[in-house]
């Protein structure tokens, strides 16, 4: 999800900021009650004062998109939508 949504411009990472590229759930998001399996599937985004709405909506609209596209690839992940 991360490569996909590099390839499009849009930075993002994988679970909190102080576990950056670590495998392993992060800490920060067990401490606040998710379980490990969601914690490892978690994007992080970062928005800032210069951020515009138009901005969030076409992350928005690219998300949907790689979503779609890795549910129809994978019989795993069709069977939760």
């Amino acid at each position: 999800m991360v490569i996909s949504l590099d390839l499009e411009g849009i930075a993002a990472s994988s679970g909190s900021a102080c576990t950056s590229g670590a495998v392993e759930a992060s800490h920060v998001l067990s401490a606040i009650g998710l379980p490990d399996e969601l914690a490892r599937g978690c994007l992080r985004f970062t928005l800032g004062r210069e951020t515009t709405e138009a901005e969030i909506h076409q992350v928005l609209d690219v998300l949907a998109r790689i979503v779609a596209r890795l549910r129809s690839a994978s019989p795993l992940l069709r069977s939760r939508a």
